[in-house]
């Protein structure tokens, strides 16, 4: 195969990649200028300028607003989620090494990035904009719960969880991560708190919890 023939086959490999590079700036000014303004306040004017890209530019990546956040939130946060997904049900890991392993993805790859901001953008417009909030339960919310679910569900069958409250309330698992982002975003700097030694502490008392005997 000739060489100019090589580098054709390898230019679309290039264009896909640098329009994902692209992607990524517009996400990453979306998310500085949702913070900034608000939601409701924010211009995707504002957006493409911060990015360094022309307005036509950006649609061609996303066609509104709307679709720019739930890009955000499917790239920031969907994709992360989808490979925790692929990586807990293996089989011949333990459901307790399962669930460690989702707080190890929350605490490193939603708390310990950026990506706590689009937590945070959520709570704050979510009332005004429930449509935000519905894209983000859809994305996000329903998967990490099926995965919880699924966490606990194996657990019990194979007997190493006596109790199945986490399958039926999944929620109760992941309330603290929300309290220390929202600790983190309020009270962080006035009362400081070791947030993965809290972390660590309730997956404990979740442990024991799940593995005691019926009283």
């Amino acid at each position: 195969m000739t060489a100019r023939r090589q580098a054709k086959r390898r230019a679309p490999a290039r264009s896909e990649s640098e329009r994902q590079a692209k992607l990524q700036t517009i996400l990453d000014a979306a998310l500085d200028i949702f913070l900034e303004k608000g939601f409701a306040d924010a211009r995707l004017d504002d957006v493409a300028a911060r990015a360094g890209v022309a307005k036509g530019t950006l649609y061609l990546y996303v066609p509104s607003k709307q679709a720019l956040f739930e890009a955000l939130v499917r790239s920031g946060i969907g994709g992360p989620v989808g490979a925790i997904e692929q990586k807990v049900p293996d089989p011949d890991i333990s459901a307790e090494d399962q669930l460690r392993a989702l707080f190890l993805f929350l605490r490193t790859e939603i708390l310990g990035t950026r990506r706590r901001d689009i937590v945070r953008l959520l709570l704050m417009e979510a009332s005004r904009f429930p449509e935000l909030a519905e894209v983000y339960h859809r994305e996000v919310i329903v998967r990490g719960l099926r995965i919880l679910r699924g966490i606990a569900e194996r657990g019990v069958a194979r007997g190493e969880f006596r109790s199945d409250e986490i399958a039926r309330f999944p929620q109760l698992a992941i309330a603290p991560a929300l309290v220390a982002l929202l600790w983190t975003s309020l009270f962080q700097r006035f009362d400081p708190v070791d947030i993965e030694a809290m972390l660590e502490t309730h997956l404990t008392l979740l442990m024991k919890a799940l593995k005691r005997h019926p009283s």
